[in-house]
């Protein structure tokens, strides 16, 4: 593979199942339902904690069915697909209502799944024995340059992976539910950086993370801003640096809120950006002795992170539903994530490199 024959957005090969929203906060006024319009993804139903919320966003994207009640629209035999955007304590509990309904055929639920891993491997095993589709939002996969960069680790331009870092100076929007959370910055920031680390690269053997508090947050959190370093068995090191402070946010700061990337590999290097932290696309660039002549060679697109990655999060779902393979987003992946992020809360609290073979998945 050269230049920049690449594919940064997925192609939709399945728009024909109707999906129910759960959930009415901003990932899914301003993500899911503003990838599903652009997509054509047929939306029939919304509800959330709150009708009022529900029903400003139904008046919005024109969905025609307003339930009063989450439980009500997973209820509905109309909705063949529950989408959730809901906090992860009161998560597991509509996932494992929507398992019991015969015309659900697939359920897309966010990160974390729920509070503990213990918890998320129950939920693969109770949708396993569902015979339904349980599949985790980890968007960060669909982001345009994570996707073009998986494409040229895998066409072997950069060589054998050397050493990676996702180098962030940015400040996150805290859901207010967070507050009641002891956990913050690894599980709900981190979190994307680390699943993105496992898809470039497979399971990491083990992790090591630092903290401190974050001075801007002003809820208690064990964790503010984050430092995790990865080795995986292949001999790639890894960093992912979450600075959630970067710095003042005030009137007449000029600040510099940024996500870098880099990759580096025995033929080549490519580096990049993450654009959300500013609302623009993200970037990347190459060069490879083998494919490039050494030149640095840089592919572009116009879509983004927010919102066009969640097209390819529920496409992957729809696909699953009609062809009966697994998704590509599928639980039983997510739960390894899940464990990588505990093993990185051990390291913290424990003050050592902890192996993921310490956190037991069965």
């Amino acid at each position: 593979m050269a230049g920049t024959d690449f594919e940064p957005d997925v192609k939709v090969r399945c728009r024909e199942y109707r999906i129910g929203c759960v959930g009415a906060g901003m990932i899914m006024a301003e993500c899911h339902l503003a990838a599903y319009a652009q997509a054509g993804f047929p939306v029939v139903a919304i509800a959330s904690r709150t009708k009022g919320s529900a029903e400003k966003v139904a008046r919005r994207w024109n969905i025609p069915i307003l339930h009063d009640t989450p439980e009500q629209l997973i209820e509905d035999s109309e909705v063949e697909i529950v989408d959730l955007a809901f906090p992860p304590d009161q998560q597991p509990a509509l996932i494992r209502h929507a398992l019991k309904q015969p015309h659900i055929k697939a359920i897309l639920a966010q990160k974390p799944l729920a509070l503990s891993v213990e918890e998320a491997v129950e939920l693969r095993d109770e949708a396993a024995g569902s015979g339904r589709i349980l599949s985790v939002n980890q968007n960060m996969r669909y982001d345009q340059s994570m996707r073009v960069l998986k494409q040229i680790i895998d066409s072997g331009a950069l060589g054998d992976i050397v050493f990676a870092q996702i180098d962030m100076h940015a400040i996150p929007h805290w859901q207010a539910f967070l507050a009641d959370y002891d956990r913050l910055t690894l599980a709900n920031m981190s979190v994307h950086h680390l699943d993105v680390l496992r898809f470039l690269f497979g399971d990491p053997q083990e992790i090591t993370t630092l903290t401190r508090k974050d001075p801007r947050t002003t809820f208690d959190h064990s964790d503010g801003i984050t430092v995790s370093t990865l080795r995986f068995p292949s001999g790639v090191l890894a960093v992912s640096l979450e600075d959630v402070w970067s710095g003042p946010r005030e009137q007449g700061y000029r600040d510099d809120q940024h996500i870098n990337w880099r990759v580096d590999g025995t033929k080549g290097v490519a580096k990049g950006t993450i654009g959300w932290p500013t609302g623009v696309a993200s970037t990347l660039t190459y060069a490879s002795t083998e494919t490039t002549g050494g030149e640095w060679v840089t592919p572009s697109w116009d879509t983004m992170w927010f919102p066009h990655a969640f097209i390819g999060v529920m496409e992957q779902l729809q696909y699953a539903v009609k062809t009966g393979t697994p998704p590509a987003l599928s639980v039983a992946d997510n739960v390894k994530t899940m464990a990588l992020v505990e093993a990185g809360y051990r390291s913290m609290a424990q003050g050592r490199t902890v192996r993921l073979s310490e956190i037991s998945t069965n």
